[in-house]
């Protein structure tokens, strides 16, 4: 049986339990494969996904997450995803600096969501998290020090059940032909 789309939007959702239960390498692929396929600015493809695994390092990685009662769920996750800024390629910079917008910073957030909505057709849950000790992760985790690590996707059997999504009515976002 076949998800629709708006049933897999409706479905994902940020996940703060997971069950011990460890993911499967290949199911953990599929997602970085859905995050590599994600559109980007002028196809510059600024990340690097850095996908921890092993126990004793994912538990390093989610210390770096947790921090003033923030993020303290990531250590029962049975992987996480680590997104490296990368440099894009000169179209994309150029139109960064002349649109004063980065670009880089949306095709990242495409990306994980590629990543996200796969994880949650699979059956998968999924968090992204921006609140981390970027410095102590970097040097965990061999990162140049010129790089940034903008997000980091947790990722799991979930151990929660489905929420009522919270969201703005539509009238509070939405207008046709101009702003209102």
């Amino acid at each position: 049986m076949s998800t629709s789309f708006i049933q897999l939007i409706a479905t994902r959702q940020s996940v703060r339990k997971y069950k011990a239960d460890k993911v499967p390498h290949e199911q953990l692929m599929q997602c970085v494969e859905a995050a590599r396929l994600a559109p980007s600015a002028c196809n510059a493809q600024p990340w690097h996904f850095i996908l921890v695994e092993d126990e004793t390092l994912k538990n390093a990685v989610a210390d770096c997450a947790a921090g003033m009662g923030m993020n303290t769920f990531c250590r029962q996750a049975s992987a996480i995803a680590v997104i490296v800024l990368e440099k894009p390629n000169l179209t994309s910079k150029i139109g960064s600096v002349l649109k004063g917008k980065e670009y880089t910073l949306i095709d990242i957030g495409i990306a994980a969501e590629h990543f996200c909505l796969q994880a949650t057709e699979l059956g998968l849950g999924t968090c992204i998290i921006g609140w981390f000790n970027e410095k102590k992760l970097r040097k965990l985790l061999s990162v140049p020090f010129s790089k940034r690590i903008p997000l980091l996707i947790t990722v799991g059997y979930a151990d929660d059940t489905l929420r009522e999504k919270i969201r703005k009515p539509l009238e509070k976002m939405y207008s046709e032909n101009r702003y209102l």
